[in-house]
């Protein structure tokens, strides 16, 4: 079952749809679940809701899963450039994406500070670190690779999928330097051999071995203080969700059935 409401987004004054599935026989039940949460919420469940008319199955794929547990998915907003604006955690000066003043920060905030705590009190959750979680693709996947860096005490595990972290490794090298970062702490890190259309100065094939190095560097610095890193380069993955879909199996496995 798939519920949408509502919520208020404080840092911008306005509205989000949460898109939250809860697993069979829910209402029927005393149980308490883990809980895992999503940018681009839109995308997972439903293709008519997905920006571009494909959604990641995640419906089917829980539906069908061992593991029971909530998934809260967060849509963005889809005025003009706020999604970059409110999915950029740093200020990126350089990239191809140009100049952005990320209010990312303010908006993993929110997702700690008031949505945590109303998903806890609305519905049977397990509130601890332990059991929550957060993933993402793209920006999504930058915004929740910072959060399991710079809010580890909120989030133990993270997905994130063909991340965009060019524009701000020396700002994750410095992060995961300094944050505390718990020994339990899980770290899916991918990204596809078909993504970006490449350029003069650096063709498809060297771009994804940029990308490879990128993810990779990261993963050995998570590593080094502790955490458990999976890093996976997709064949023929491209930037869109009929590929993400994918690796559904692959990191909701990883993250919680240690496989």
């Amino acid at each position: 079952m798939v519920e949408k409401r509502d919520v208020l987004f404080t840092p911008a004054g306005s509205t989000r749809r949460l898109h939250i599935f809860l697993p069979e026989g829910y209402d029927g039940s005393d149980e308490r679940y883990p809980v895992m949460y999503f940018f681009d919420g839109h995308n997972l469940f439903y293709d008519e809701d997905a920006t571009y008319g494909k959604s990641w199955g995640l419906r089917e794929f829980l539906e069908g899963w061992e593991k029971r547990l909530i998934v809260v998915g967060v849509e963005c907003s889809h005025e003009g450039a706020s999604r970059l604006t409110e999915y950029c955690p740093y200020h990126f000066t350089k990239g191809f994406l140009g100049e952005i003043n990320g209010t990312g920060d303010a908006t993993v905030r929110w997702m700690i500070d008031e949505l945590k705590p109303m998903i806890d009190e609305q519905y049977r959750t397990m509130p601890f670190r332990e059991c929550t979680a957060i993933g993402g693709s793209s920006m999504g996947g930058l915004m929740s690779l910072y959060a399991a860096v710079r809010y580890n005490r909120w989030f133990s595990k993270a997905a994130c999928l063909s991340s965009t972290i060019g524009p701000c490794m020396e700002d994750f090298r410095e992060d995961i330097a300094r944050c505390d970062i718990s020994a339990d702490t899980r770290v899916y890190l991918s990204w596809g051999s078909e993504e970006g259309g490449g350029s003069k100065m650096y063709p498809r094939k060297d771009n994804n071995d940029i990308m490879t190095a990128r993810n990779s560097e990261l993963a050995d610095l998570l590593r080094v203080r502790g955490a458990n890193t999976r890093l996976y380069g997709q064949p023929g993955g491209r930037h869109c969700e009929a590929d993400w879909e994918k690796q559904v199996p692959l990191f909701m496995n990883y993250l919680w059935l240690d496989r």
